[in-house]
């Protein structure tokens, strides 16, 4: 029997603040199914340290937010979509509280919240929990979805393509009137491809961190949402600007989850210093607002000093702030640094610049609308140019929540579409994999030749490079799809492959250095820019 489509659940792809942002605004009034290739903790969101901006304070206005946020970008900011979020960012914070999220109090804080500032920030606008605000929010959120009936958490459960006219056979597809139908999703411990139809489904599978050797990212940030937009044919934006934290942990024979622990902004916000092995601070020869200049400046700056010096890392000084203060603010930090015998409170901590963020991805519109009618991306997987050349820190998990509701608002306002028949996956071609190894040193050599070619500093020639390299992986890649049955590890290579080639793409049609592209050929900025937008080959036919 074929589903009515009120019973058509909307499927989720990824279970961080941004896709359960989505479903518990659905929930309510359609079926929502939620697919987590992991465990179902293990979303980046969980990974955020420092907080969400709220523009909440009587020293603050959304002008001040939306020209911080402009200043960050460099000039690449969409500034409809920033004054959007900002208008919408107090009430966001109140949802959140509203959902039992248990931020830092203070009295005599508006809303009751502690506020604490960020680098770029002109004022103190960061609702945060300790320094663990996106392990807070995603505990208590993933909570309330568990609690409701009508929303379905699938545990090791990975989508591989979506589901589009191009496989289903209907009238209005002849009309030219293509759309997303559902999504072929892999059962990851029965190794089954299911067909999932969809009355809608939304992208929420964050940035794609993990296509570099060092990255703050946890293992689910392989670009999955934003590899299935493209091969559907969706347009993809400002690949080129990919974010790298400037204060990530250095401890180099260190557990992988320690290599890539991220020292929070908001322990330079409150006075940490960066300095030389000598002692000497570094920062105001770089740029006048010192430890506080935008992400981009200070890892650049880092970056420079480190290959000036020939040094693995700088330092990350906050010993004069005390003991008891350390404790209080930062007890993450404070704790984990200490289990790798480094007290804060006594020595500087040792750090280095890693990809943190990807500020492009899937084009949408504020609805988290993108080019298929049916399909939707939120978060770090989509584009809305409110990041523009360089995210402001703190920005992304607004623009989840902000970017969640408005989804979810337009997937109730669209007509349900009777439901189509789906072509189940086709497995007869394939066979079991005969050498799982190939994957696994394709995987190294992809994020090597990121990490050397395509990073925080780059020239053509090494873009060129790295894109002959991306060449012959994909075509080897290519080939193990074609041939043998999907794993969570080949289909994440094959999203990997697609978001290097768009990184590089990109960066090479970027003639200018602006925000985080600093290019040697081109280390002027243009007087005017525009967004990098890239045309799927599906689109143009």
């Amino acid at each position: 029997m074929t589903a009515a489509p009120q019973d058509t659940p909307v499927v989720i792809i990824g279970a961080g603040l941004a896709g359960l942002t989505v479903a518990l605004h659905l929930a309510d009034s359609v079926p929502v199914v939620i697919l987590a290739k992991r465990e179902l903790t293990e979303a980046a969101t969980a990974w955020a340290q420092g907080g969400i901006v709220g523009v909440l304070g009587s020293d603050d206005s959304i002008e001040s937010h939306v020209r911080d946020t402009q200043d960050a970008g460099a000039g690449l900011v969409d500034e409809a979509a920033a004054r959007f979020i900002a208008e919408r960012s107090a009430a966001a914070v109140g949802w959140l509280v509203e959902q039992g999220v248990p931020f830092t109090p203070d009295d005599s804080g508006p809303m009751g919240l502690h506020l604490t500032r960020e680098g770029g920030h002109a004022v103190r606008r960061i609702a945060h929990a300790a320094d663990a605000t996106g392990k807070a929010i995603h505990d208590q959120l993933l909570a309330v979805a568990r609690r409701h009936p009508n929303i379905t958490l699938r545990e090791r459960w990975m989508a591989l393509d979506l589901i589009t006219s191009r496989h289903v056979q209907r009238e209005d597809v002849d009309k030219g009137v293509p759309r997303v139908y559902g999504v072929y999703a892999l059962d990851i411990d029965a190794q089954r491809v299911e067909t999932l139809a969809a009355r809608a489904v939304v992208l929420a599978t964050g940035g794609a961190g993990k296509v570099y050797r060092y990255t703050t990212n946890p293992d689910t940030s392989t670009g999955d949402g934003i590899a299935m937009a493209w091969r559907a044919g969706c347009r993809v934006a400002n690949m080129e600007f990919i974010q790298f934290h400037p204060t990530c942990l250095y401890v180099p024979n260190a557990h992988p989850q320690d290599r890539g622990f991220l020292i929070t902004e908001a322990l330079r916000g409150e006075g940490g210093h960066l300095k030389l092995p000598d002692g000497t601070r570094f920062m105001a020869a770089h740029d006048e607002r010192m430890e506080l200049a935008p992400r981009d400046i200070v890892a650049r700056a880092i970056d420079f000093e480190m290959k000036k010096h020939g040094l693995d890392h700088v330092w990350l000084d906050a010993t004069h702030l005390g003991e008891a203060f350390l404790i209080e603010h930062f007890p993450t930090i404070h704790a984990r640094c200490l289990k790798l015998g480094i007290d804060i409170a006594r020595q500087p901590i040792p750090v280095v610049p890693a990809v943190h963020f990807t500020c492009g991805g899937a084009v949408t519109d504020l609805a988290g609308r993108c080019d298929l009618p049916g399909l939707y991306a939120v978060g770090e997987t989509g584009y809305t140019g409110l990041h523009g050349a360089n995210r402001l820190a703190s920005n992304s998990l607004l623009e989840c929540v902000v970017l969640g509701q408005t989804c979810a608002a337009d997937i109730l306002g669209q007509a349900s579409q009777a439901p189509a028949p789906l072509p189940a996956w086709d497995e007869s071609q394939v066979e079991n994999a005969d050498e799982q190894v190939v994957i696994a040193h394709n995987w190294d050599e992809l994020r090597l030749l990121m990490w050397n070619y395509v990073g925080i500093v780059r020239t053509t020639k090494r873009l060129e490079r790295a894109l002959h390299r991306i060449a012959l992986l994909r075509s080897e890649i290519d080939d193990y799809y074609a041939n043998f049955r999907v794993s969570r590890d080949l289909l994440e290579l094959r999203n990997l492959v697609e978001c290097a080639e768009l990184i590089v793409r990109s960066a090479l049609m970027r003639h200018e250095s602006r925000g985080l592209h600093y290019s040697r050929d081109y280390p002027q900025t243009l007087p005017v820019s525009f967004p990098t937008v890239l045309i799927s080959e599906r689109r143009r036919r």
